[in-house]
């Protein structure tokens, strides 16, 4: 068995020792080293070569995005991003999404256990060993119509507003979803998401996509209306569901056990969406590790709603798109640059 070798990067001593203690647990990951600053952690992913790091955003000497887009630059590894959750770090973790790495995970403490980080840190590093390391698209760059065909997508839309859009992502979707969402008309159907993160980043990734899309973006409430050029994303550790009432859909935010794993879960969402929206509804399932939201995706198809899955050169992990494959759930698979334009056809075709 070939052994992920990862490096763990963080200036407390206890953090290290609990990842480290952890990580030795299990027999296909080897901790090659720690480091306390990344003046030291240079040194060591040089010399140790690793296959992941582990990355914290608050350290001395030098910050870690500052040291992530150094390092992205010159030698680009799958990075993990650990943070405690307060409302500045999730915005630092973020910006360090956009420069490259490729998950984030809470510390211990708080909503998060030592058992909960450790079973989350290991599907992490595995799903994230493998990675596809690059810089995605920009936003934009032939993901869907602007200028008159934008126009003409939008009177094509008017008469779809009963539609829902449902996605589901996981490692590499954040940057995955600013790409799609930036590209969607102000009158786009209501989009409902589940994207894995922990509490409080969540907050900050809807508020950061809110000031760069044409539609409004938030985290979901319980009881939320899911209206056109509105996309609601489930809250950390919250699962979400769409309910109706009458000719109209609001969600559910609630807890619950962790399905696939995650909480919140795609599958939870898409069985939800399967059973209220059935043939007004597009589902479409995007880069992540694992399987969650393949049987959900399937139950919507076969009640009658498109699908859309991120093909596997476009996908940061290719997990969750190709269980979804798999299991027949799919319509369309398609570059994440083209996702939005599918989208839009099958709406437009469907007015």
């Amino acid at each position: 068995m070939k052994q992920i070798k990862v490096l763990i990067v963080d200036d407390s001593a206890i953090v290290r020792k609990i990842f480290s203690q952890e990580l030795s647990k299990h027999k296909d990951i080897e901790v090659v080293g720690t480091a306390p600053d990344p003046y030291v952690a240079r040194d060591k992913i040089v010399k140790l070569k690793p296959d992941v790091i582990t990355l914290d955003i608050e350290m001395p000497r030098m910050d870690g995005l500052s040291f992530l887009r150094k390092l992205m630059k010159y030698y680009p590894i799958p990075t993990i991003i650990v943070s405690s959750l307060t409302p500045a770090n999730s915005e630092m973790a973020l910006e360090a999404m956009e420069f490259g790495a490729v998950e984030v995970l809470a510390k211990p403490g708080g909503s998060y256990s030592v058992g909960d980080m450790s079973v989350q840190l290991v599907e992490k590093i595995r799903a994230v060993s493998n990675a596809r390391m690059r810089v995605l698209p920009p936003a934009g760059d032939g993901a869907a119509a602007s200028g008159e065909e934008a126009r003409e997508y939008s009177r094509a839309l008017k008469r779809t507003t009963h539609k829902v859009i449902a996605i589901g992502a996981s490692t590499g979707g954040t940057e995955a979803l600013k790409a799609v969402l930036t590209q969607m008309p102000p009158n786009s159907p209501g989009i409902v998401i589940v994207q894995h993160m922990p509490p409080r980043f969540t907050t900050a990734f809807a508020n950061r996509l809110n000031g760069l899309c044409a539609i409004e973006v938030r985290e979901a409430k319980n009881g939320d209306s899911v209206l056109p050029g509105l996309a609601l994303i489930a809250p950390g550790n919250y699962h979400m569901l769409l309910k109706r009432v009458g000719g109209s859909y609001n969600v559910e935010v609630k807890t619950g056990p962790l399905v696939c794993h995650q909480r919140p879960s795609v599958d939870v969402l898409f069985h939800s969406v399967a059973r209220y929206a059935g043939s007004n509804a597009l589902g479409v399932i995007m880069t992540g590790m694992g399987r969650d939201g393949a049987v959900g995706l399937l139950e919507m198809r076969q009640a009658g709603a498109s699908t859309i899955a991120q093909d596997e050169a476009s996908c940061v992990v290719f997990g969750m798109p190709k269980e979804a494959i798999k299991q027949g759930a799919v319509d369309h698979v398609v570059p994440l640059r083209e996702i939005p334009r599918t989208l839009l056809d099958l709406l437009a075709s469907e007015s």
